[in-house]
C-alpha cells in the first residue's frame, strides 16, 4: 500500500494526527486494511495528504501502542491481527418514546440545585493536570480506606476554621457521597438501634435507614428545631438532626435546644446524635452558627458534611467524624472496606482547598446567592398578605406557607402551567401525611437574578386573588 486518501477536516475540533489515526483504525476493524498489510512509511503519508512528518508518526505511534499496527525494522510498519483488540462502539441515546418526553421549563425553582455555571472549571481543570503530570502509579492504585491523609488533614482545618469543630484527620473519613457514609456508618453501628427523624425530613437519609433494618420514627418540631421532650418518648437511641439550616424548613437550632439535644444524647451509654450539616457553608446574615459537633464535649456526635452542594454535585465526596469510641469500632471491623473515591480526584481537591481556591469559590457563591436571596425576599412582599415566608438568610431556598385554604397540588399545577417548577412541603413528610397548611419552597441556586423577577411576576398573576 502506497498511499491511504483521507479527508482531513483542518476546521474540525479534532487534531489532524488524531483524524489519522481514526481512519486507519476503524478500517483496520472493518477489515478493509487486511491482517499484514504495509502502511505506507511516515514520510510519504505525510507528503500525500499534505501535512507534516511529525503529524503522521503521532498517529502511528498511536496505532503501534494500541497494537492495532507493529514497526519491523528495516521494513516498516505493519497492520496486526485485531481479533483480540476491544473495540467499544459509540452508544447513541435511545430515542425516547412518545410518551416519555423530558420535561422542561423555564423558570426552575428546584430546592436542591446548584450554579453550576459559576463553577472554576479552569482552575480545576489546572489542578487536575497538575496531579496527572505527577505521573506517579501510586496515583492509580487504592489508597487508604479512610481517605488520603493529605484530604483528611486539610478537612480537618477547614472545620475548626469554618465550623468550630475540633477533630484530628484520624477520625475523617472520605467516601462517595452521604448515601455511602450511612452505609458504612450502619457497619459500624451494629444493629439493636432506632433511629429518630425530623419531620418534615431529609427522606433519602430516613429511607435508607428503614432499608437498612432500623426501626425509624419522627419528632415533630417547633421554631427551635426537634423537640427533645417528645424525642425522649420515642425510645430512640440515634437522633438524625439538621442544626445550622434544616432541611427543608430552614430552622436554624438556637443554643439552648442544641444543649437540649446533647444533654439527651449524655442520659444513656449508646446514645448519639448525627449532624447532618447541610448547607451550613451560606449564611447571609449575622455570625456562622458553629457545628453542634463544636460543642460536643462527650463525644456523643457523628458529623456528616458534603462537597457537593459547595462545589458540585458530580464531585460525589463527603466525609464523616466519628466520636473517639466509634473511632476504635471502625478500626477493629470496618477498616477492612475499600475507599470509594479514587486518590486522583481527592489529591485535586485536596490542592482545590490548600491553595484557596476552595474558599475563593464558597466567598463568591455566597455573595452570588445572597444576592439571589435578597432579590427573591424583595419581589416576595406582596405575597406578605397571604402567605407566610420563611427559611431566610440561609441556605439556596424559602418556604411560603398559605393560610387561604389552597392546597399544594393547586399551587403546583398553576406555576407548571406557566413553566416554572416549584416544590411542595409535603414531598418531604416521612409519614406521607397531607399537611395542614399548604406550603411550597423555591429554591433560586438555579435562577438568575432577572429570571427570579420574571418568575415572581408570573406567581403573583396566578396565586394572588
Amino acid at each position: 500500500m502506497n498511499e491511504l486518501t483521507i479527508h482531513l477536516e483542518s476546521r474540525s475540533g479534532a487534531p489532524l494526527y488524531e483524524q489519522i489515526y481514526n481512519y486507519i483504525k476503524n478500517d483496520i476493524q472493518r477489515g478493509q486494511i487486511p491482517a499484514r498489510e504495509k502502511l505506507p512509511s511516515t514520510r510519504s503519508l505525510a507528503k500525500y495528504l499534505e501535512v507534516s512528518r511529525s503529524t503522521v508518526e503521532l498517529a502511528y505511534e498511536q496505532l503501534l501502542s494500541e497494537g492495532y499496527i507493529e514497526s519491523v525494522p528495516y521494513k516498516g510498519f505493519f497492520v496486526m491481527e485485531v481479533e483480540d483488540l476491544y473495540q467499544i462502539q459509540a452508544i447513541r441515546e435511545p430515542r425516547r418514546e412518545g410518551g416519555e418526553k423530558k420535561e422542561t421549563c423555564m423558570y426552575d425553582f428546584s430546592p436542591n440545585g446548584v450554579d453550576l455555571k459559576k463553577f472554576p472549571y479552569h482552575v480545576w481543570r489546572k489542578l487536575s493536570k497538575d496531579v496527572l503530570c505527577e505521573d506517579r502509579a501510586e496515583l492509580f492504585r487504592l489508597g487508604d480506606p479512610q481517605g488520603e491523609y493529605g484530604l483528611r488533614n486539610v478537612i480537618a482545618a477547614y472545620l475548626h476554621q469554618a465550623r468550630g469543630v475540633n477533630c484530628t484527620p484520624e477520625q475523617i473519613i472520605v467516601g462517595a457521597g452521604n448515601d455511602y457514609m450511612l452505609f458504612l456508618l450502619h457497619a459500624i453501628l451494629g444493629n439493636g438501634h432506632k433511629a429518630a427523624f425530623e419531620n418534615p425530613t431529609y427522606k433519602q437519609a430516613y429511607r435508607l435507614f428503614g432499608r437498612l433494618g432500623y426501626p425509624v420514627c419522627t419528632v415533630d418540631m417547633d421554631k427551635s428545631g426537634m423537640e427533645v421532650e417528645k424525642l425522649r418518648k420515642m425510645d430512640a437511641d440515634i437522633a438524625y438532626v439538621m442544626p445550622s439550616h434544616q432541611y427543608p424548613l430552614g430552622i436554624v437550632m438556637p443554643i439552648r435546644r442544641r444543649m437540649e439535644l446533647l444533654s439527651w444524647a449524655k442520659e444513656k451509654e449508646g446514645r448519639f446524635i448525627i449532624e447532618d450539616d447541610y448547607d451550613s457553608e451560606f449564611r447571609y446574615k449575622g455570625k456562622p452558627i458553629p457545628a453542634l459537633k463544636g460543642f460536643d464535649m462527650e463525644e456523643k456526635v457523628i458529623y456528616l458534611g458534603t462537597f457537593s452542594k459547595s462545589i458540585a454535585p458530580a464531585i460525589r465526596m463527603s466525609y464523616m467524624v466519628l466520636p473517639l469510641p466509634l473511632l476504635e469500632v471502625y478500626r477493629e471491623t470496618c477498616r477492612f472496606i475499600n475507599p470509594t473515591v479514587s486518590r486522583v480526584d481527592q489529591m485535586i481537591l485536596q490542592k482545590f482547598i490548600e491553595d484557596g481556591h476552595y474558599e475563593r469559590h464558597l466567598n463568591r457563591m455566597r455573595a452570588i446567592y445572597k444576592s439571589r436571596h435578597d432579590i427573591l425576599l424583595g419581589c416576595l412582599k406582596p405575597f406578605s398578605r397571604i402567605c407566610r415566608i420563611s427559611g431566610e438568610n440561609a441556605g439556596v431556598h424559602l418556604l411560603l406557607t398559605f393560610d387561604d385554604g389552597r392546597t399544594e397540588e393547586e399551587l403546583i399545577r398553576q406555576a407548571k402551567e406557566q413553566g416554572i417548577r416549584v416544590c411542595g412541603l409535603s414531598s418531604y413528610d416521612a409519614r406521607e401525611q397531607k399537611r395542614g397548611k399548604a406550603s411550597v419552597i423555591l429554591g433560586y441556586a438555579n435562577l438568575e437574578e432577572k429570571k427570579i423577577v420574571e418568575a415572581v411576576e408570573i406567581l403573583k398573576k396566578i396565586w394572588i386573588p
